[in-house]
């Protein structure tokens, strides 16, 4: 066997080498298996598929940038507006087809009670798709980055 050799009164130390017979036994069987699956794989069945159109991409929706700053001032895009103004540009922009993405901008130190107006505003005039807009840590990974 493994252990021995012909001489049976001395000791003989253990065989020390890695017997790799019964893995090479197995890497070619396997290697037999896959010689004779592979070509199933690339078997190809004709069809003759039916033609459908598909609908046209949709466009994708506006941006609207709404910026408020620390003392409660409301931009829309670069321009100033008051409430009222406000109020009329989000009916119109929520009867926009699709309907336009809300990015909210607001400025670290303005109050809360105001965002949270202007959040009421837009879900009051049926605006759906609100964002809120930050910008990252120094030094934070991007989620691209963090990949």
């Amino acid at each position: 066997m493994a252990f021995g050799g012909f001489n049976q009164n001395q000791q003989a130390a253990p065989m020390s080498d890695i017997n790799v017979t019964p893995m090479v036994d197995v890497m070619l069987v396997l290697l037999v298996i896959f010689i004779i699956t592979a070509p199933l794989f690339t078997h190809a069945i004709k069809l003759d598929l039916p033609a459908a159109q598909s609908e046209a991409a949709q466009e994708k929706p506006e941006t609207i940038s709404l910026s408020i700053n620390s003392a409660g001032q409301i931009f829309w895009g670069n321009d100033a507006v008051t409430r009222e103004d406000l109020e009329s540009r989000l009916a119109q922009a929520a009867d926009k087809k699709p309907q336009p993405e809300l990015h909210l901008r607001a400025d670290k130190a303005t109050r809360y009670e105001v965002i949270a107006e202007v959040m009421a505003a837009a879900q009051g005039k049926g605006l759906t798709r609100l964002g809120f807009v930050t910008d990252p840590k120094p030094g934070a990974a991007t989620p691209v980055e963090a990949k």
